[in-house]
């Protein structure tokens, strides 16, 4: 083991060279060059890993025999001035880290840093435009290797003018602006495949209890419904398409006037205002699925495999809208050419839908 002398002469590892009880002080370059037997300029091509430089392996071998023994850390911030880049990506968020689901996206994006050598520096605003400025602006003092800008819903986006000062990419909104690179969900994708749950059990007549905000979720969720019903040959009724507020209330609501259409199946929004209907329809004394087949959509996983019966539904993909980002912002995973990366919602079905009986 590589060793200092105290003043009795005894060896002591270097990094425990401080007194009993205090803090245990930093292993500095000049300490490994010198139990290295070689220059400091010789430790830093070593730690720097330049290949350029002349230098014997049995010498290199040394170096990094005396890093490993005396516990070296490099001083990141003095290799990032050196590179003019960090081994942090950043990522800025309006409130996805306090929303239940969400939070996924920071999951995703944290395992695929770490996967390729990095790791997240992550600020979360809650819109606050100003905090939004300076955790940006903090990243680029850090000379992160890009910056992940992501939203809590699927939206279009402004993009923050220090963003344009960095690598970025968008994750879960969008921007028209030219250049701006996006990963977001496959919304109608989605709707189709939510239809599609129902379609394969028999349904043909088919409700949709729709949002009344407007948002790109409430349009791509629509259009799947209608091209899953044009693919089974079944002719769209607008007549079937309700609107209500996105949460369980307004599936709550809606129960009264779904019943009057004669639907044999549903298929809502989110999994909130499928909450929300389940018990409008208990109270109009309808059971699921026997009765009436349910189908919701985002796969909160605190409501939807929580309902009794649990709810059949298609899961948003946060994790891997996280991961896919940070592939796109390292250069691994290739953008679409003028349109958002659009990511697969998968299925999850559950007890909500059963095969709907012969007339």
């Amino acid at each position: 083991m590589i060793s200092q002398e105290n003043g009795s002469g005894t060896p002591m590892s270097a990094a425990a060279s401080t007194n009993q009880g205090q803090r245990p002080q930093p292993v500095t370059l000049r300490q490994v060059a010198e139990a290295a037997g070689v220059s400091t300029a010789t430790v830093s091509l070593v730690v720097n890993k330049k290949k350029s430089a002349r230098i014997a392996e049995e010498t290199r071998h040394r170096v990094l025999d005396a890093i490993r023994e005396l516990g070296y850390r490099p001083n990141a911030m003095a290799q990032t001035l050196v590179s003019g880049s960090s081994r942090f990506i950043g990522l800025v968020a309006d409130a996805i880290a306090t929303t239940p689901f969400a939070g996924q996206i920071i999951h995703g994006a944290q395992d695929e840093a770490w996967k390729h050598g990095f790791a997240l520096l992550i600020a979360n605003t809650e819109g606050n435009r100003e905090l939004e400025t300076d955790a940006i602006a903090m990243m680029l003092e850090y000379k992160v290797r890009g910056i992940l800008y992501s939203t809590w819903f699927h939206r279009a986006t402004e993009l923050p003018a220090p963003l344009r000062e960095s690598d970025f990419v968008l994750v879960n909104c969008f921007s028209a602006e030219p250049g701006a690179r996006a990963v977001v969900p496959d919304e109608i994708q989605g709707g189709r495949s939510a239809t599609e749950i129902l379609l394969k059990h028999g349904h043909r007549r088919i409700a949709f209890i729709n949002a009344t905000i407007p948002a790109p979720a409430k349009d791509g969720r629509l259009q799947g419904y209608k091209e899953a019903l044009e693919a089974e040959g079944i002719t769209f009724d607008d007549g079937l398409v309700l609107e209500a507020y996105p949460d369980q209330e307004g599936g709550y609501g809606a129960a009264q006037e779904l019943l009057k259409l004669g639907a044999t199946a549903v298929y809502c929004y989110n999994d909130r205002m499928a909450m929300g209907l389940y018990d409008g329809l208990r109270e109009q004394g309808l059971s699921i699925p026997d009765d009436i087949a349910v189908v919701g959509f985002d796969n909160q996983e605190v409501i939807a495999a929580h309902l009794r019966p649990p709810l059949s539904t298609v899961s948003l993909p946060h994790y891997e809208l996280g991961a896919a980002g940070v592939r796109m912002l390292l250069g691994l995973e290739e953008p679409q050419a003028t349109a958002p990366t659009k990511i697969y919602c998968p299925t999850v079905e559950r007890n909500s839908v059963r095969a709907l009986a012969p007339a």
